[in-house]
């Protein structure tokens, strides 16, 4: 069964699209009476209508989750407009803690793949409160922000945005660092393949549009996370051990430990089965370190606070 924690926007688009997969049985919980009760109808009509043979449940209480072999965490409070991740840090590691402890409870073989923001600080805490191997405990970022580089870059080359192999490393935010010479199109780096003006223009928009979408509509983005979040369920389910770019815990990996940085790694059964080391040259090298910065910020905030 899979579990996923927080019936907002993220949670309930995460679990339609699990549900068209058709990966297992779904139950959603929430601290909220009857939200996820509601959810779990509508898309169990959904489901009916379309001729899936999936259960999804509604429940607020931890308890019903025993069992659960993958747990989506989506809970916390939205950023708003104007808001930054960074701003959420000390009111979601809290509701983590918690959250942790019941994970911890009812459902201790599971794998966790979480997208609370700020996502990297808040692995580092669920990692932490659960006292797990790193590979059990995964943030949900890179996926996002490389889906967001590769559907930039396509409307400047005109191809399909499955064509591009695109690499975003470092943090997920403001301070997201992508890698345009890495990124590739049939092998030939973006770098060879677009001006700098449009490098620039590309890399920009990248890093803004999550800003730009809660200006827009008042909320920020749900559909792109629970369609990465489905992504990495699959791959975990279906034991498919394929590359994602995700927020982890460093062991040494590009130079750094204790730590959560979005890096590409290999996902499977079980969790991540390795991290994969790119070759970055020295401004590269620079900019991860630029953008780690933020997270290493972070995370010594909450211990300062005993939240880490």
């Amino acid at each position: 069964m899979i579990t996923i924690i927080g019936s907002g926007r993220v949670g309930t688009s995460a679990a339609n699209y699990m549900m068209l997969k058709e990966l297992d049985d779904i139950l959603l919980i929430d601290i909220i009476e009857g939200r996820p009760q509601g959810e779990a109808l509508d898309l169990g009509h959904a489901g009916a209508i379309l001729g899936l043979s999936v259960r999804v449940k509604g429940s607020n209480d931890y308890k019903d989750m025993e069992g659960s072999d993958l747990v989506i965490v989506t809970a916390g409070f939205p950023r708003k407009p104007g808001m930054t991740r960074e701003e959420l840090l000390a009111k979601n590691a809290g509701i983590i803690k918690e959250v942790a402890k019941n994970i911890k409870r009812y459902a201790p073989d599971s794998i966790v793949i979480l997208t609370t923001n700020p996502v990297d600080a808040m692995t580092y805490v669920m990692y932490k409160e659960l006292g797990w191997d790193r590979s059990r405990v995964i943030g949900f970022s890179g996926v996002l922000d490389a889906g967001r580089l590769a559907y930039y870059a396509s409307l400047k080359l005109g191809i399909s945005p499955a064509s591009i192999v695109p690499i975003v490393l470092g943090m997920h935010g403001q301070k997201m660092y992508p890698v345009p010479r890495l990124s590739t199109v049939g092998g030939a780096p973006l770098t060879t393949l677009l001006s700098e003006d449009d490098i620039r223009e590309i890399v920009k928009e990248t890093v803004e549009s999550g800003a730009r979408i809660t200006e827009l509509r008042g909320y920020s983005s749900n559909f792109g996370p629970g369609a990465g979040l489905a992504l990495m369920a699959e791959a975990v389910k279906k034991g498919y051990n394929k590359v994602f770019i995700a927020s982890v815990v460093l062991d040494g990996e590009y130079g750094f430990r204790d730590i959560v940085g979005e890096v590409p790694i290999i996902l499977g059964a079980g969790g991540m089965k390795k991290v994969i080391e790119l070759p970055l040259n020295e401004e590269e090298k620079r900019g991860l370190e630029e953008s780690l910065k933020s997270v290493r910020a972070m995370i010594d905030s909450l211990k300062e606070q005993g939240l880490a």
